[in-house]
């Protein structure tokens, strides 16, 4: 009887933990490993700080590369449903582009650069330039 009770009660806290996930879909840390870039956002209270450039303040959140301390800062980002459209600027503050961030379920996400400039990322002392489209993991 007791494993019984275990068991439902952990199964009901799993449920819970799940349902926490997909009512809030734009507060996650997301991966891409082909590329290297990493995504850390929250769309609903807009308090992410990139290290180290403390003086841009609470965001929506940024885009980075895991090797260098690039990134391109989200400046706002409007929710609707399922997807998020983010306004994001390099950091040199020189480019600026219009993306949409798609939740396709509750650990995959597409990235879809809508208009404005191509997103770069310094590899290896070169400019590595990102397709317009990529699929980015939770994590």
């Amino acid at each position: 009887m007791r494993k019984l009770l275990l068991t439902i009660i952990m199964t009901g806290c799993g449920l819970a933990t799940m349902a926490q996930k997909s009512e809030r879909p734009f507060h996650a840390y997301l991966y891409n490993n082909e590329y290297k870039v990493c995504m850390q956002i929250n769309f609903y209270e807009n308090d992410i700080i990139i290290s180290g450039q403390d003086m841009l303040g609470p965001l929506p959140g940024y885009l980075g590369h895991d090797r260098t301390s690039f990134h391109w800062p989200i400046v706002s980002a409007c929710i609707s449903g399922n997807k998020a459209t983010m306004q994001m600027v390099n950091d040199y503050g020189s480019e600026d582009l219009e993306a949409q961030l798609t939740c396709e379920d509750d650990s995959t996400y597409v990235l879809k650069q809508l208009k404005g400039s191509s997103i770069k990322m310094p590899e290896n002392g070169k400019w590595q330039k990102l397709p317009r489209t990529i699929m980015l993991k939770r994590r």
